[in-house]
């Protein structure tokens, strides 16, 4: 019995990725969107980074994990969105069994860091508002350098741990995911093994990971409210609270999907809200990120701008 198991564990090399299971038709319509959405999240980033990467005047702290948001939303959807629009067209849709756990790995070394580097960009506009004297001390180049470190690192241990539980349990043949990427839930499904254990260990890295970084959002925030309802001008409140708008929409969007997703018991009972879901924040999130701080931000709305007008020009005087 024994050998018989592992003979049928050994089979399972490759992955075959279900998808959306719609008829061909929409499934052109889905290439499309996706095709879409995905290219608008790259132009978006790329030009958020180039433009403060560039720009003088977006060398402080806010711009610099501005910076690495972009790179991390950029990364994140580029481990998923090629896959996933290869897949539309193919008949097999298969993933390697070494690409999955790659996959999975980035994935969740990715969205852990934007997680951690959120709660970073909190404390920054609570350092900036409510210290204004000292901010530049306490938001020291090396220290910003660290933070967006640490988020990395703490991305990275938590990619480790949830691989390797993953990747270790048996699928026994089965190697079907319902799914259009690699994620725990669509893998802990077909394992032929108890899960108990992977699905607690899920839950607690999930659940320490959202009340740790959603705490030092709403400390930040709570004392950030304290600070501008002393402000005597009903103009000051309004224009010192908006350099925080931007932010506080993209934490909205990033912790109401992934808390859906992962911080809840039941979490992986539904397949297909699962993938709605997923698609929000590998896709629709990523591309909306820079959307949200170009349009709030007049600096970086007026510096996008000119650089289009600059390439125009170059454009113009090539012919």
């Amino acid at each position: 019995m024994k050998s018989e198991f592992n003979r049928n564990f050994s089979e399972v090399t490759e992955f075959i990725l279900l998808g959306f299971g719609t008829p061909p038709k929409l499934q052109i319509l889905l290439f499309l969107a996706f095709l879409l959405v995905y290219m608008a999240t790259l132009m978006g980033n790329i030009s958020i980074i180039v433009v403060i990467k560039t720009d003088s005047r977006f060398q402080m702290p806010m711009y610099f994990f501005l910076r690495n948001l972009s790179y991390l939303d950029l990364c994140y959807s580029t481990v998923i969105a090629p896959k996933t629009l290869a897949n539309f067209f193919s008949n097999e849709k298969k993933i390697s069994y070494k690409g999955c756990a790659v996959q999975f790995f980035f994935f969740a070394l990715f969205v852990t860091a934007e997680s951690f580097l959120l709660a970073v960009m909190a404390f920054d506009r609570f350092s900036a508002i409510c210290s204004p004297l000292l901010y530049p001390v306490h938001m020291s180049p090396k220290l910003c350098v660290q933070l967006v470190t640490g988020s990395y690192v703490c991305g990275c241990i938590n990619a480790v741990v949830e691989t390797g539980f993953t990747f270790s349990l048996h699928f026994c043949g089965e190697n079907r995911l319902d799914h259009f990427f690699c994620d725990v839930s669509a893998l802990i499904k077909i394992s032929c093994v108890d899960t108990f254990v992977n699905e607690v260990v899920m839950f607690i890295l999930s659940a320490l990971i959202i009340i740790t970084t959603t705490t030092v959002i709403l400390v930040s925030y709570a004392y950030i409210l304290f600070t501008v309802l002393k402000i005597p001008s009903t103009h000051g409140r309004s224009r010192t609270f908006s350099t925080c708008g931007s932010h506080i929409a993209v934490v909205s969007l990033f912790y109401g999907t992934v808390f859906f997703m992962y911080a809840q018991p039941g979490a992986i009972s539904s397949p297909e809200k699962n993938k709605v879901v997923a698609v929000l924040y590998t896709l629709i999130i990523p591309m909306l990120n820079p959307l949200i701080y170009s349009l709030r931000n007049r600096d970086v709305k007026d510096a996008v701008k000119r650089i289009g007008k600059k390439h125009s020009f170059e454009y113009k005087d090539l012919y």
